[in-house]
């Protein structure tokens, strides 16, 4: 991922904040027959080797982990939003695209044992539902539970190099940042409004 100088994330905790928020990614690999990918929840484990490790599953017909070769990579793409010039109050600027995004890349480990399977099912289940919700993996039939693990295919990723990246008008005069937090923080765009956040929490962060 191109990355210049200023938009870089250099704290790997800032890197898995947004990993986090954003773990709907896309998961792509490459093998003989090309480039392919999938767009599924990925859940990080922050603790597992150097820079962490991803897991999830997939359908046990999809052939996304056949033959794979060299790197795999995920990408998480956290909020976005289109900054006008005209917010500039100046004609010397151009339209640009504000955002934050991680690529991580690792070689996917297939699970192919049940209960290896089964188990990233319930790690998954218990990180995404609600502390107060009635469903239960271990309320559900046996065998109806078994046949659904049966129908997937897990992996690990432990991930070998990290980027980060946040663009958020950081190259532009403080004043000119600060009208543009405005525009954003006025849109009924939650993304928007989102960037707003980030745009000023990367200014605390940078103020110290």
């Amino acid at each position: 991922m191109y990355i210049p100088k200023h938009a870089l994330i250099t704290d790997r905790n800032e890197i898995f904040e947004i990993m986090v928020k954003n773990s709907f990614g896309i998961l792509a690999t490459f093998s003989a027959d090309g480039i392919k990918a999938v767009h599924i929840p990925m859940m990080l484990l922050k603790d597992e080797g150097e820079f962490g490790t991803l897991c999830g599953h997939i359908s046990a017909a999809n052939d996304l982990m056949d033959d794979v070769s060299g790197e795999a990579l995920a990408i998480f793409s956290g909020p976005h939003c289109y900054v006008s010039p005209s917010w500039y109050e100046t004609a010397r600027a151009v339209p640009t695209w504000n955002y934050v995004a991680v690529h991580a890349y690792g070689k996917p480990e297939i699970i192919e044992d049940f209960e290896g399977k089964a188990n990233i099912a319930r790690m998954l289940v218990q990180h995404y539902e609600d502390s107060g919700s009635g469903y239960s993996i271990s309320a559900l039939d046996e065998g109806y539970f078994g046949g659904l693990v049966k129908g997937t295919r897990a992996f690990r990723m432990k991930i070998s190099r990290l980027e980060g990246k946040k663009k958020l008008s950081q190259n532009h005069p403080a004043e000119r940042q600060e009208l543009v937090m405005k525009k954003l923080e006025e849109s009924d765009d939650t993304l928007a409004n989102a960037i707003a956040v980030l745009m000023r929490d990367n200014i605390s962060r940078s103020n110290g």
